[in-house]
């Protein structure tokens, strides 16, 4: 059976063009904006979402989104919400691919089993889990790809052909590849390595390879489109819907309408790449 993401990044693929990743924190920066949030991204042009599981300790991430995540946990989000937020979005959006993102210790205490068995019935799509190296692929991995959860894992500049193969034995749905080392939003990446970079992950897999960390405008986006299979933006995102807080962090009338035209700013930038011929996993440009 084809997965929403596979079949989301067939269909980008035959538009020769790359998918729009986007990235916000669940609860953020409260549980009904977040929803709200939530649902307007695919209208804005979004086409996969990546949904932030909010943590106390997010070490890989940087001050945007940890505050992100704090505003989240002041409200009382919790792991189980966050899987329900996901039902509700599905109840008008059966097509969106979503993502959940975070750390292991939450799924911990959720409990393995529980998590998967409530995740699929929501309607999740895949997991990014930031620190369980392959060494620890029976914890989570295993037991999601078997659920029918496609597991993306991270590779970053300092992932060298050695490490390569065991980082992508057990990925599905893509690679997600962190152009900057670092926490997230910490620097611009050089994008004259991108395509570099993208070559030699897809000379080790098929699967779609998505570009992320320091996208930060619709020309840096178009920038990665030209040889990434994906974008994906997420610090400049909670960047804006954080300016569109009120002095006590709540939500204002601007902010959906903020976000969601960020994000349509993004998607003509990724829509109006021109496209690096050769380089597709998918065979788009083929």
């Amino acid at each position: 059976m084809t997965s929403r993401l596979d079949a989301r990044f067939a269909a980008c693929a035959a538009a020769q063009r790359a998918a729009l990743v986007t990235f916000i924190t669940a609860g953020d920066p409260d549980p009904e904006t977040s929803l709200a949030l939530l649902k307007s991204l695919p209208e804005a042009g979004a086409d996969v979402i990546e949904l932030g599981m909010p943590f106390t300790d997010p070490m890989a991430d940087g001050p945007v989104i940890q505050a992100a995540g704090l505003r989240a946990l002041k409200h009382g989000q919790t792991l189980a919400k966050t899987v329900a937020m996901v039902g509700r979005f599905r109840e008008s959006d059966a097509a969106t691919p979503i993502i959940l993102m975070g750390y292991y210790n939450p799924i911990y205490i959720y409990g393995v089993e529980r998590f998967l068995t409530d995740a699929l019935a929501a309607g999740v799509d895949g997991l990014i889990v930031v620190d369980l190296p392959p060494e620890e692929d029976e914890e989570l991995c295993i037991p999601a790809l078997k659920a029918g959860l496609n597991f993306i894992r991270l590779a970053t500049p300092t992932t060298d052909d050695k490490r390569l193969p065991a980082v992508l034995a057990n990925t599905s749905g893509f690679v997600y590849y962190v152009s900057v080392t670092g926490i997230t939003g910490a620097a611009v990446p050089d994008y004259s390595k991108v395509n570099e970079a993208v070559m030699r992950i897809k000379a080790h897999t098929a699967l779609p390879v998505a570009v992320g960390f320091g996208v930060k405008t619709a020309e840096n986006a178009a920038a990665v489109a030209a040889h990434a299979d994906g974008v994906v933006v997420g610090t400049a995102l909670i960047s804006v819907l954080k300016q569109s807080l009120d002095g006590n962090e709540a939500a204002t009338d601007r902010t959906v309408p903020d976000v969601a035209a960020f994000v349509a700013e993004l998607a003509r930038g990724v829509r109006g790449a021109q496209r690096v011929r050769g380089n597709a996993g998918t065979g788009a440009l083929r």
